[in-house]
């Protein structure tokens, strides 16, 4: 698993305050939303702009494409490495 990835567990767990999980309860590839972690609208929102000031990652919430870098941790790097890379 890659330090990103634990970089972003780690900051989900922080950023909602999720006391009773660790990094090595979040699957990388398992839904964030719904049956995977259980994540709701209001966590997305609060993920978005974590991303925003940690990573400097604007994304636009009505767009298809935003849903699908929230799907999982293993997307998210994805997204963080895309937009490191430009």
């Amino acid at each position: 698993m890659s330090n990103l990835a634990d970089e972003l567990k780690q900051m989900i767990i922080d950023v909602l305050v999720l006391e009773d999980i660790s990094i090595s309860d979040i699957e990388t590839d398992a839904p964030l939303f719904g049956e995977g972690l259980g994540l709701d609208s209001i966590d997305a929102l609060e993920l978005g702009l974590a991303l925003k000031k940690r990573y400097n990652i604007h994304l636009n919430a009505e767009s298809d494409e935003t849903k699908q870098h929230f799907k999982s941790i293993q997307s998210l790097v994805a997204l963080v490495e895309a937009q490191q890379a430009v």
